[in-house]
């Protein structure tokens, strides 16, 4: 099975988003800004092969002599990172708290063995090889960013000025977003999953977190006055969209809260709020294990676990929900 595809979106101003046919683990949005003098990426695919197709479509769209020659990543997972090693002499720009998550995951060709590799027959397996398979990463070396900063960061890319802001630990422990003000445009990476109607999307992962954290960067988000908002995974949003998305948030802190006033483990917790079925049009709901960790851990400071240790846990929860007879969207009836 491969991904075909990809929606290219017009949103003026020399700005494009490249949106996944899909929703699923890894399929993350990307944006492309173009000018007479220079063009740079907002975030890359997640493997060489969906990198080199938002590269074919980025070239149509530049002008003669223009070249992709700076990336801005808004944060180190692969889905948004690993990609740019089909732009090999481009700048890229990260937060300096970005190094940590870059050490917390496997490198790309670890991770391909983990997926290629793995026993089927455990959850963890069966859950990679499902999810993950369609990538390859077989040839895809680490990239290695070549700009840090932190706080604020503004470039021009001709007549464009792109305002670039780091984020407290939220999504990951180096997130940013990308505001764009001419195009009255914010990109902001995996600090908001996006759903409407017409495209539902998945449940939110967050690694670092607190949520309140989260809520807060959605909040600057919004604090930009921009009108449209291009999130890490899911369909563009209004600003009616983030907000709400944090309600969504909000939902998911007070449920967390409460069972780990009440003693609930966490996994369990996240088992709980699953079979609340409040969000039965998202997802992937056995990523609420990661957010609900997350969430524990800054509420009783427990260490961090390992990846693989996070992803089993999804993986088992991910098999029961699986199992369990479909319940009735309420909204529905």
């Amino acid at each position: 099975m491969s991904i075909t595809g990809g929606d290219v979106v017009d949103l003026g101003q020399g700005l494009y988003a490249w949106l996944p046919p899909k929703r699923g683990w890894g399929l993350a949005n990307c944006g492309l800004l173009v000018s007479p003098r220079g063009a740079l990426w907002i975030d890359t695919p997640y493997d060489p092969v969906l990198a080199g197709r938002f590269l074919a479509e980025s070239t149509k769209r530049l002008p003669e002599g223009v070249h992709v020659d700076r990336v801005i990543v808004t944060h180190a997972n692969g889905d948004h990172f690993w990609g740019a090693g089909v732009l090999p002499d481009a700048e890229i720009i990260v937060t300096r708290e970005a190094r940590e998550h870059i050490h917390y995951d496997p490198t790309p060709k670890q991770q391909h063995a983990l997926v290629t590799a793995g026993d089927r027959t455990t959850p963890l397996g069966d859950y990679l090889a499902r999810h993950f398979g369609v990538f390859d990463w077989s040839g895809t070396e680490p990239v290695v960013p070549t700009t840090y900063f932190t706080g604020e960061l503004e470039l021009t890319l001709g007549d464009y000025p792109v305002r670039i802001s780091s984020l407290p630990p939220a999504h990951t422990a180096g997130d940013l977003i990308v505001h764009l003000p001419v195009q009255d445009t914010v990109f902001s990476g995996d600090v908001i999953f996006s759903s409407t109607p017409e495209r539902p999307g998945d449940h939110p992962v967050h690694w670092a977190g607190p949520i309140d954290n989260v809520i807060s960067a959605c909040e600057q988000v919004l604090a930009t006055g921009a009108a449209t908002i291009v999130p890490g995974h899911g369909p563009i949003l209004d600003r009616a969209g983030v907000r709400d998305h944090i309600v969504y948030l909000e939902y998911v802190r007070e449920r967390a809260h409460a069972f780990h006033a009440a003693g609930v483990p966490s996994v369990e917790a996240a088992r709980r709020i699953i079979g609340e079925g409040r969000h039965p049009e998202l997802g992937l709901p056995e990523r609420l294990v990661v957010t609900v960790g997350s969430e524990y851990r800054h509420l009783d400071g427990s260490e961090l676990p390992g990846v693989l240790e996070v992803m089993t846990d999804v993986a088992v929860v991910a098999r029961e929900t699986e199992r369990a007879p479909r319940q009735a969207d309420p909204t529905r009836q």
